[in-house]
């Protein structure tokens, strides 16, 4: 007896895995060769390098790339120096990315970096101003690095005293949790707050005016002048004429009256 045939099973079709995609990378901003700019610029080159490494086959098209962002100033002479030897001798003149970090090191960091930081420090350049919470306080942070400033009440001074007054005056009165003269972190900590705070009711602020309507005014309607009015002749001729006034004697009132006292007085 033969035994009954079991159908075997299909098989179940692979998914593809998903492949996954690298995020776009922002280009680094264009360079002017200003000093204060100059590092956050080469940070951005060297992030963006490190993240796309695969888009550069050596390090010759890595320098090249980074020099189309050299858009003003000296940085475009620097750049158009470079590929004018390159054009006398046929040989580029740096071979090497860690050969174009040193010179543009030399050419566009500053050279005392310390006494830059701390000359700003001692100024009012570096105050708020019309800058952002975030945007102060990483400034801040970044000069007293540069000029190595470590004392807390130092720092606490130098902050409050670039800090936009508003917002000072609020955390010096603030009547908990007040931050002391010597706490840096806790003067970073309160000014972040307040200013979420801030951030908070002004979209609040923002959204109740857009969904609150305008005050209508009723407007009554008009009352229709009698002269839009077209009465018919029938009615019109029906209406009795006014009469006429009479017409004035010669003499006055207070004449007559004056001539009948006049007439009755005894002889």
């Amino acid at each position: 007896m033969s035994s009954p045939l079991v159908s075997s099973p299909s098989p179940v079709p692979s998914v593809p895995a998903k492949q996954w995609m690298r995020p776009k990378l922002p280009s680094p901003p264009n360079f002017s060769s200003e000093w204060n700019s100059s590092r956050a610029f080469f940070n951005s080159c060297t992030l963006y390098l490190c993240l796309a490494l695969e888009q550069f086959n050596c390090d010759k098209e890595k320098i090249f790339w980074t020099l189309t962002f050299f858009k003003d100033g000296r940085a475009t002479r620097w750049s158009e120096n470079l590929f004018c030897q390159e054009v006398d001798t046929s040989i580029f003149p740096i071979q090497s990315w860690a050969d174009f970090e040193q010179q543009f090191r030399s050419q566009f960091f500053p050279v005392n970096t310390e006494a830059d930081a701390v000359n700003t420090l001692e100024g009012s350049s570096y105050y708020q101003a019309n800058q952002t919470v975030d945007d102060y306080l990483d400034s801040f942070l970044a000069l007293v690095s540069d000029a190595g400033y470590t004392d807390p009440q130092t720092l606490v001074v130098k902050f409050c005293r670039g800090l936009k007054s508003n917002i000072q005056s609020q955390i010096a009165t603030m009547p908990f949790e007040q931050p002391a003269d010597t706490g840096p972190e806790a003067w970073y900590t309160a000014t972040w707050r307040i200013d979420q705070v801030w951030l908070t009711n002004e979209a609040f602020q923002s959204m109740l005016w857009s969904t609150t309507t305008a005050p209508t005014c009723s407007i009554l309607p008009r009352s229709t002048p009698l002269s839009m009015f077209h009465l018919p002749q029938s009615t019109l001729s029906s209406v009795p004429p006014r009469p006429a006034l009479p017409a004035p004697s010669g003499e006055i009132p207070m004449d007559v009256d004056a001539v009948q006292k006049t007439c009755s007085l005894p002889p």
